[in-house]
């Protein structure tokens, strides 16, 4: 078979996976999960079955502890968490108030002007920009409920994911076995180290950005309670969850961190500085120390291609594209430095002539030229 029809097949078959994700994508949802959790958790059970036990008992076993250990820490964050809510319930009224005293002290009223019905959108750039807000939430709204994010597809994440996890985490294994002895006979060396490549790149950056994650949500959220800026519990958590995207969690949390402690310190410049020097010593630990330990540059996935393909494959599947975008962008990362390094190698990058020359000369004489063009370039 050429390799022009072979190009073919692989592309019409990336075509139609993508045709296929793109219409059932929502219905996706849970088995794209599931099979998120099943890749993460398969090292554990591997290393079980190392240890003497059956595959069907090392599942039993992880998935079992996964759930005592939510449950245990569920039972340990319950009275903080119903603390933390009901102080957002009862504040959340008074907190509006003072945004809304805040902007009308610098708009000449325009937010009072608007809810009370006395102003229109046209009555300055304040109120038409408050006017266009509302009408972006409402858009907003109505995009979430007609995108299918609905009562439904939340239901069925949380009772289908840990289904699939488990079977798919049962035939892990032969699964792959099975995908292997698919694989065409002439190129399964070349196939099952790119899959090896990807692997290591996937794994290493997500594993590692989730450790970059929980330790940024730890200090950003401990350390805005000590500062005792209101909702810091929960800009935290927000801040450090979004960390995975390269700079948006620090935005995020910079941006909320910011307005709150503007509300709340009033012009008490020394608790404005030390909320907003919070997030500058987050970035700089994580720029210097988090993500070079945790990541590594061995995964070699660049933060701008990180960002690109979040938003890319978010905007084309949904949530579902959410899920794949990392596993997607390694897969791509690494086919594009295959193809790359192949395309080097050819003849379309050396010429004929180079390639010819580069044929007809043994390669002991090719090395002592090299030798010899090193030596001039030393002593010169």
């Amino acid at each position: 078979m050429s390799w022009r029809v072979q190009a073919l097949f692989w592309s019409l078959g990336v075509l139609v996976f993508g045709l296929l994700l793109w219409a059932i994508g929502d219905v996706m949802l849970p088995f794209v999960a599931g099979m998120a959790i099943a890749y993460f958790l398969d090292p554990v059970a591997d290393k079980l079955e190392d240890w003497g036990l059956p595959r069907v008992w090392a599942v039993i076993i992880i998935f079992v502890g996964f759930i005592l250990f939510w449950a245990a820490a569920i039972a340990m964050l319950i009275p903080f968490l119903d603390e933390q809510f009901t102080i957002l319930a009862k504040g959340a009224p008074d907190f509006v108030a003072q945004i809304i005293s805040f902007v009308d002290a610098r708009t000449d009223g325009a937010v009072s002007a608007f809810l009370s019905g006395e102003g229109s959108a046209s009555e300055g750039p304040a109120a038409t920009l408050i006017k266009s807000f509302e009408q972006g939430l409402s858009g907003l709204i109505d995009g979430a409920v007609s995108g299918g994010i609905a009562l439904f597809n939340i239901i069925s994440l949380l009772l289908i994911t840990p289904i699939v996890s488990f079977y798919l985490l049962l035939d892990w294994d032969r699964m792959v076995a099975t995908i292997d002895s698919w694989l065409p006979r002439d190129h399964r060396q070349v196939i099952a180290g790119l899959a090896g490549e990807i692997d290591a790149r996937m794994a290493g950056f997500v594993r590692g950005t989730v450790i970059v994650c929980t330790v940024l949500s730890i200090f950003y959220a401990s350390s805005l309670m000590l500062l005792g800026l209101q909702f810091g519990f929960f800009v935290g958590i927000i801040a450090g969850s979004l960390s995975f995207v390269p700079f948006v969690g620090f935005i995020v949390g910079f941006l909320l961190s910011g307005v709150l402690a503007l509300v709340q310190y009033g012009p008490d410049v020394l608790h404005i500085g030390l909320v907003v020097g919070v997030f500058l010593i987050g970035q700089v630990v994580e720029g210097n120390f988090l993500t070079p330990r945790f990541v590594g540059r061995n995964v070699e996935l660049h933060p701008v291609w990180v960002m690109f393909a979040l938003l890319a494959f978010g905007a084309l599947f949904g949530f579902v594209g959410i899920l794949l975008a990392i596993p997607l962008a390694a897969v791509s990362g690494v086919l594009v430095r295959f193809a790359v390094k192949h395309y080097l190698d050819s003849r379309l990058y050396t010429g004929d002539d180079l390639a010819a020359r580069q044929l007809a000369v043994p390669k002991s004489e090719t090395a002592a030229e090299t030798t010899a063009e090193t030596t001039a370039e030393i002593d010169a």
